[in-house]
């Protein structure tokens, strides 16, 4: 076939290598604007931009899909269909039908679950037994349109949204291949999504790594997990901000603590007592310190029970 491709972050690059491997011809490669990067607030491309360049592949990055001059560009380049996956931006209707396949939609949850932006930290987050990826012709509606093929993937008991992105990302590959083999032989049936039986995965916002130690611990795990790598859980140790990595889920042995208070420490970890339960703590880091294990951190800052996270010294006496 003969594709445009819409795309922007790590998790579309994998569907583009595929595309490009399985031999259909990328006639237009569209990508989210250069953005400010690092120290030197140069422009970086986006991971898509790059490897389309690397494959000498036309690119195109409008600020805005809406804009006529953007519809006229895509309207005016030769394609069977259009595949979308982690674009950014809402596809308007007059380039939703403007080729004759469509767009084609590879969306990281199991629809009609997980609508939304952020599907992957949200099955995560909610512990999920399984996630996957749903090859989707797209409508008008936010992640509504009819499903032509899925695949699942269990999640392991330590699974953290990165490690999911990595498997959707592979499982999405290959799956968009299939689809799109199939569509174009009449192998598929859509079929519609009815009710979802999820929440919108709305956008995960910084203000929601903020750990609340009066949760139970086990909400708290996964919300740990769910927001590694980005935008991450933490709380406050004394003045500075301490994220937190990795924990454990344990049971509470100090009934009296306070939520958020130190309860013990040991050689290579220590427990923080929650609204149920407690967390070990094993993988952390502190404002203006490397991520590193809760062994190496406690070999140079001294840890006390007591110490009660998610305060500010004041607040302490």
């Amino acid at each position: 076939m003969k594709l445009i491709f819409m795309g922007t972050p790590d998790f579309s690059v994998g569907t583009l290598e595929a595309l490009i491997g399985a031999g259909h011809e990328i006639t237009l490669v569209v990508s989210q604007p250069d953005k400010p990067k690092g120290r030197g607030h140069e422009l970086a491309p986006t991971p898509v931009k790059e490897v389309a360049l690397k494959h000498g592949l036309k690119v195109f990055q409008p600020k805005k899909l809406r804009d006529p001059e953007t519809v006229k560009v895509l309207e005016n380049t030769p394609a069977d269909a259009i595949v979308v996956i982690a674009f950014g931006q809402i596809v308007p209707p007059e380039i939703l039908h403007m080729k004759k396949y469509g767009c084609i939609n590879v969306h990281g949850s199991l629809l009609p679950k997980y609508r939304g932006a952020a599907p992957i930290q949200w099955a995560v987050i909610d512990g999920e037994k399984e996630s996957g990826v749903t090859i989707m012709q797209m409508d008008e509606g936010l992640d509504t349109g009819d499903m032509l093929l899925k695949g699942s993937v269990p999640l392991d008991e330590k699974e953290t949204s990165g490690s999911l992105f990595d498997k959707l990302s592979a499982l999405g590959a290959s799956l968009c291949v299939e689809a799109l083999e199939k569509l174009e032989k009449g192998e598929l049936k859509p079929e519609k999504q009815g009710e979802t039986t999820t929440e919108y995965a709305r956008m995960l916002t910084k203000e929601m790594g903020e750990l609340d130690f009066s949760k139970d611990a086990a909400v708290l795990e996964r919300l740990i997990r769910g927001l590694n790598p980005w935008p991450s859980a933490y709380t406050r140790l004394g003045d500075k901000t301490l994220k937190i990595w990795s924990a454990d889920v344990c049971g509470r042995e100090d009934q009296g603590a306070a939520c958020g208070e130190i309860t013990k420490v040991e050689k290579d970890a220590f427990y923080v007592a929650c609204g149920k339960g407690s967390l070990k703590v094993t993988e952390l880091q502190l404002q203006g310190k490397k991520r590193m294990d809760t062994a190496a951190f406690l070999r140079g800052y001294h840890l006390e029970s007591g110490v009660r996270l998610g305060q500010a010294p004041e607040q302490e006496r």
